[in-house]
């Protein structure tokens, strides 16, 4: 009795761990090969490749050098993308860089009357610029994308997966021109160094699959811990 419930188990297994993951598309998504993602324009994240770009309710530290009234301000932006400044008025700031954002209010300054002014503009806290991480992580939840991010660093954001995660099965989501997109990582081969780290931008999504072939190992488990060793053969054969 016992062979034979621990035949039905493991063919469940092996049945579980036998298709490989698929990406199928649909009317609103374009499914394309990992390599062939690409980055997604300017438009798309407000941001470019690297360099942050503002984004609504950002908050930014905005100093003047050499004038104290107008050093160490804390502002945030609106929702419509806007902050305002003393001696300045309301400026746009939301698809800019800090760098352009200082340089425009120097400018704004200088009609002032302000001589030489010298702006900085510094990132206190990013709301607009982030990257969803879902699946079988550790905490799901939304990134700040700032700087150069990789999937691997969005995943250790995210604390990493969990027992349970295909590591063949990641998919990140992208819209890019208009247009919603998806393409299939193996962030096991990733990890080994065969494939390039992806980068991520801002408004991604990550999900990382789910192995029903681990929870039905849980299962099993729990049920009858004597058939714990050839199932993990089995698994670690087979994903």
């Amino acid at each position: 009795m016992r062979r034979a419930f621990a035949n039905v188990v493991l063919c469940a297994c092996l049945s579980a761990c036998a298709s490989g993951a698929a990406l199928k598309g649909g009317p609103d998504v374009k499914v394309v090969d990992a390599s062939a993602l690409p980055a997604p324009s300017r438009s798309d994240i407000v941001g470019e490749n690297r360099a942050y770009l503002i984004g609504p309710f950002d908050k930014l530290s905005i100093d003047v050098f050499g004038v104290d009234e107008l050093s160490e301000k804390k502002v945030q932006i609106d929702a419509g993308g806007d902050v305002s400044f003393p001696l300045v008025g309301t400026v746009k700031a939301a698809g800019k860089t800090p760098y352009e954002l200082a340089k425009e209010i120097e400018d704004r300054l200088r009609t002032a009357f302000v001589r030489n002014p010298q702006v900085t503009v510094n990132l206190e806290e990013t709301i607009s610029q982030v990257v969803a991480v879902d699946g079988e992580v550790q905490e799901p939840g939304l990134y700040p994308v700032v700087g150069r991010m990789t999937l691997l660093r969005a995943v250790a954001k995210a604390r990493g997966t969990t027992e349970f995660a295909k590591l063949d099965d990641v998919v990140i989501f992208r819209r890019v021109s208009g247009q919603q997109m998806a393409a299939l990582y193996n962030l096991k081969r990733i990890r080994d160094g065969v494939y390039l780290d992806p980068e991520i931008f801002a408004n991604d999504v990550v999900v990382v699959g789910n192995s029903r072939a681990r929870r039905i190992f849980r299962d099993i488990l729990q049920a009858s811990p004597i058939l714990s060793a050839p199932l993990v053969a089995i698994l670690n054969n087979n994903n």
